[in-house]
């Protein structure tokens, strides 16, 4: 009777602790002191945690060329930000490879010593977000939310709670955490022409957009601050080569010499983006040592 009891003791222990595993958790704290930008993860158990990010890519404000007008905006958010003053989450939008996520890396090295850190958040995760604020909300840091080339398309569930963190939740906003995000789409949403059919039209002649676009509309309109980015002219991207080339230190006159192999790299891929800059950068320094 006894061996009976303890095995269904035994039994009983085991359930419960399989029951626990699935159940859900707090969000585990990491070492704070590990980095200064740290990653949400979901394991297959669906516990999420915070892990540091061991090798956080330097970057500066100084080389970041042909962009100063969304320089200046993001950095003096950012600074408001840190010395707590009132700041607003920012919107990041516009043509691809022209310094969106890396004007947002260079603002953590730059702030880092006075306190800024950095959780990168998939948009797949983004439906524990509030999990994360309330994670960090005791902190003395400030913390950016990241959240890099976001769309949504209709009916995602990490849409709501985005927008519930942004601005429509019973909480109160947490003055330590913004949110920055960077995308293609000005709206997050895909939009298509049949929702141009929802739009209504006064007596007046008056227009107004109809519920779909207003609900399109409706989440990039809570970020506080929308920067757009533009694709680069010709001397705008030779200016962004030439910058890159100097911080492999290829020398003047190799850079100039660089200048029609930077056209012809930028032709055969379609784009004269700051990417492509540096990709070229890079494929030029190593073939040729010399310049090294």
């Amino acid at each position: 009777m006894n061996e009976q009891f303890l095995h269904l003791m035994t039994r009983a222990e085991q359930l419960i602790s399989r029951i626990e595993s699935i159940l859900p958790q707090p969000l585990s704290t990491p070492d704070w002191q590990a980095s200064i930008a740290f990653r949400y993860r979901k394991r297959n158990s669906g516990h999420g945690s915070l892990e540091p990010i061991k090798h956080v890519g330097a970057m500066s404000l100084e080389a970041l060329k042909e962009i100063e007008p969304q320089k200046e905006k993001i950095q003096l958010n950012t600074e408001q930000f840190v010395k707590s003053r009132p700041a607003n989450n920012v919107l990041l939008t516009g043509a691809r490879g022209t310094g969106k996520s890396s004007l947002i890396r260079a603002c953590l090295h730059t702030y880092a010593d006075q306190g800024l850190r950095l959780i990168e958040v998939d948009k797949a995760d983004l439906v524990d977000l509030t999990d994360i604020v309330e994670a960090v909300s005791d902190r003395p840091e400030k913390f950016i939310i990241f959240c890099d080339d976001l769309s949504f398309e209709d009916g995602e569930s990490g849409y709501k709670a985005l927008k519930s963190v942004l601005d429509g939740s019973v909480a109160a906003t947490t003055p330590n955490v913004l949110i920055y995000a960077t995308s293609n789409r000005r709206h997050l949403l895909p939009e298509h022409m049949k929702d141009n059919l929802t739009y209504t039209h006064t007596d007046d002649g008056e227009v107004h957009p109809g519920e779909v676009i207003e609900e399109k509309i409706s989440l990039s309109e809570r970020f506080g601050l929308w920067v757009s980015f533009y694709p680069f002219s010709q001397d705008e991207y030779l200016t962004i080569v030439a910058q890159w080339l100097s911080s492999f230190n290829v020398d003047a006159a190799a850079i100039q010499a660089a200048k029609p192999e930077a056209l012809v790299w930028a032709l055969e891929r379609g784009s004269r983006s700051g990417r492509v800059a540096y990709q070229f950068a890079r494929d030029y320094a190593g073939k040729h040592p010399t310049a090294l």
